[in-house]
């Protein structure tokens, strides 16, 4: 009997690629699994912001007393914080017993390790009476796994350049790929404040029921309260959501908007919303932990996220000195989230990434240089080791932003857990 750590590293030797867009596979394995399910599907995709989105779904939904499976990706401690029943991680057994009924219907078909964990997380919903579920898109859309499972409502957050290699060099073949999860006769959210024209053309030709962002639907707010329209009409009076940056008033627009569109199935009232976005978490999302100096943890990767988390930290307060803990992957634009956050940035720390993607701390001093940024810089074996230096340097009164990649920050709250 493997156990979970086990069942992913064995996962992780099945395909010879990390990453192969396709649906072929998984089709094929969804049809020897035989799933049987009749909860209505939110799938949300999009560059940044879609990770959010779910969350707010899901909370919401909880709120209501619906039950609920949320697929996510990727983990920050723990794989089990990707799947999801009724708001609590799935438990290593039961993510066990999933991966071994994968195992045993793909025969020779070679799975990738998130196509794996897309089918598992599947069986597992499956086989629980839920009323909902909410699927988030790994890379992309049309050919990302979870596209196998058709939505009953996509929800598509902004568009940005990342993941160029796999999904083309523009915004406009981003957006494509992105709305590939759009389906015929049935809501599309779209909460870009500039979609490519590729979106809404895509969302024409098959028919979807387009709802954008500024046109359709958007909010108001102001210092203690914001207003939501839409569709369906107006909700006001809400309090922000408890997820930080002006930006989660559009995450949580688009929420509502899909809930909204199936609402003849999913009615939810304004209490629900208004206890939904005020209970809802996400770790590494401008998470701040508790203490002095201030500290915060954000997975922002690519210049988009990096403008917001700039714009968070502006709008958080005055510090003295702020100080970034900073490790990136290679395919992602360092050299633009660099732009993005040097402004708000007085030392940075750089740290190494192991792993074909990664960069070492070297090579990150190598972009900052090119970038014109003249304070300190100081150059890491690991995150941990990196925040650890900008903690001994740092005021009480200071900032220490953690940012950079996923890998960057769970290896400080690794560090940080272990400690504690």
């Amino acid at each position: 009997m493997r156990t979970l750590e086990e069942w992913l590293a064995f996962v992780e030797r099945q395909h010879p690629s990390a990453i192969a867009l396709g649906l072929d596979r998984v089709l094929a394995v969804l049809d020897r699994l035989e799933l049987r399910h009749r909860a209505p599907i939110f799938t949300v995709a999009g560059t940044n912001g879609k990770g959010s989105t779910c969350a707010m779904l899901e909370s919401i939904l909880n709120c209501a007393g619906y039950r609920t499976g949320l697929y996510t990706s990727p983990h920050l401690l723990r794989y089990n914080e990707r799947v999801r029943l009724d708001g609590r991680e799935v438990a290593d057994a039961a993510l066990c017993e999933a991966f071994a009924a994968v195992e045993a219907a793909r025969g020779e078909v070679q799975l990738t390790y998130f196509e794996y964990g897309t089918l598992a997380a599947a069986w597992l919903f499956a086989r629980e009476p839920l009323d909902a579920w909410v699927l988030e898109v790994g890379l992309g859309g049309r050919l990302d796994a979870v596209n196998a499972f058709d939505a009953d409502c996509a929800v598509l957050t902004g568009v940005a350049l990342d993941h160029m290699d796999w999904l083309g060099p523009t915004r406009e073949h981003i957006g494509r790929e992105k709305a590939g999860i759009f389906r015929a006769g049935r809501p599309a959210v779209v909460a870009d404040l500039e979609p490519p024209t590729g979106v809404l053309e895509a969302a024409a030709a098959i028919g979807a029921q387009a709802l954008c962002i500024g046109r359709d639907f958007g909010y108001a707010a102001d210092n203690s309260q914001w207003l939501y329209w839409g569709p369906f009409g107006k909700r006001p009076g809400l309090a922000y959501p408890a997820l930080r940056g002006p930006v989660q008033l559009v995450n949580a627009s688009a929420a509502i908007t899909a809930l909204d569109g199936l609402r003849s199935r999913l009615p939810v009232s304004m209490q629900d919303i208004r206890r939904g976005l005020s209970e809802v978490t996400i770790p590494g999302r401008f998470q701040v932990l508790p203490g002095r100096p201030s500290v915060i943890l954000d997975v922002a990767h690519n210049p988009q996220a990096a403008r917001v988390l700039a714009d968070n930290l502006f709008n958080s307060g005055f510090a003295p000195e702020t100080a970034a803990v900073f490790g990136a992957l290679r395919d992602k634009d360092i050299g633009g989230v660099v732009r993005a956050l040097a402004p708000r940035i007085t030392a940075w720390h750089l740290a190494t990434l192991d792993g074909p993607r990664g960069t070492t701390a070297s090579e990150l001093a190598e972009i900052l240089a090119a970038e014109g940024v003249k304070v300190p810089v100081t150059l890491h074996e690991t995150p941990a080791n990196a925040y650890d230096a900008a903690r001994e340097g740092a005021g009480e009164s200071d900032k220490i932003v953690v940012f950079g990649s996923f890998l960057t920050v769970s290896d400080v709250m690794a560090h940080l857990q272990a400690r504690n």
